[in-house]
């Protein structure tokens, strides 16, 4: 009897260090592209004031045709006409307009929502690392496009913060949060298997924990 527990404890802790191996190498190479662009996109952020950001702006201007502000016209939403310009009333970007936006400024405006005012329609069109904005007159049918960009930096830190990255980055940002967490659980239950072997586990481990929490308490107000 004292010969087999042994032997079936071996046999247990070898099942879990085979599948806790093998799960932890999986989430890693998963992790790892990632795990390096927010490691170096959190350092830029933390130094952004430091870093110095050059905005390139580009302008462009154009006029829509008479038949196709007609129909915007008449696409305007109820309430829009007597809408003044603090308070302007939100609906879609017309189907017409944003066709002829792509054609004539090269602008995605479809599926937007636009801001209708009176004598204006506003789109707003952010974007990572940088802003744009789209404007049309409804009385003469002049559009005045403006693009910002701030450049790769900005760019990198706003996919690190989910800014105007639409829905599928969300996504991808929250499965890497969950192999992440798959990550540093493996690595924990694989560091509880190892600890016998190395005395300075768990010593690095409390050090990983006091230390920001000190920083919190001290010197975070």
């Amino acid at each position: 009897m004292t010969d087999t527990q042994p032997a079936a404890g071996q046999q247990r802790r070898a099942f879990w260090l085979k599948h806790l191996h093998q799960w932890h190498w999986i989430s890693s190479a998963i992790c790892l592209v990632g795990m390096l662009l927010f490691a170096v996109t959190g350092f830029t952020l933390n130094h952004a004031g430091q870093i110095e950001a050059r905005p390139a702006v580009q302008t462009r201007h154009a006029t829509l045709p008479a038949r196709v502000l007609d129909k915007v016209r008449a696409a305007a939403p109820a309430g829009a006409a007597g809408a003044a310009r603090a308070s302007e009333t939100r609906a879609p970007v017309p189907a017409v307009l944003a066709d002829w936006l792509a054609q004539a400024l090269d602008i995605d405006a479809s599926g937007r929502e636009a801001e209708w005012s009176a004598d204006e329609i506003y789109v707003a069109l952010p974007r990572p690392g940088g802003d744009a904005w789209v404007s049309i007159a409804l009385d003469s049918g002049e559009a005045q496009y403006e693009n910002t960009s701030r450049g790769a930096i900005s760019y990198l830190n706003d996919l690190h913060k989910g800014r105007h990255t639409g829905a599928a980055w969300s996504l991808f940002l929250d499965a890497f949060a969950l192999a992440c967490l798959v990550f540093c659980v493996t690595g924990l239950f694989l560091l509880k298997l190892h600890a016998g072997g190395r005395v300075a586990t768990w010593p690095l481990v409390g050090l990983g924990l006091v230390v920001p929490v000190l920083l919190a308490i001290l010197f975070i107000h």
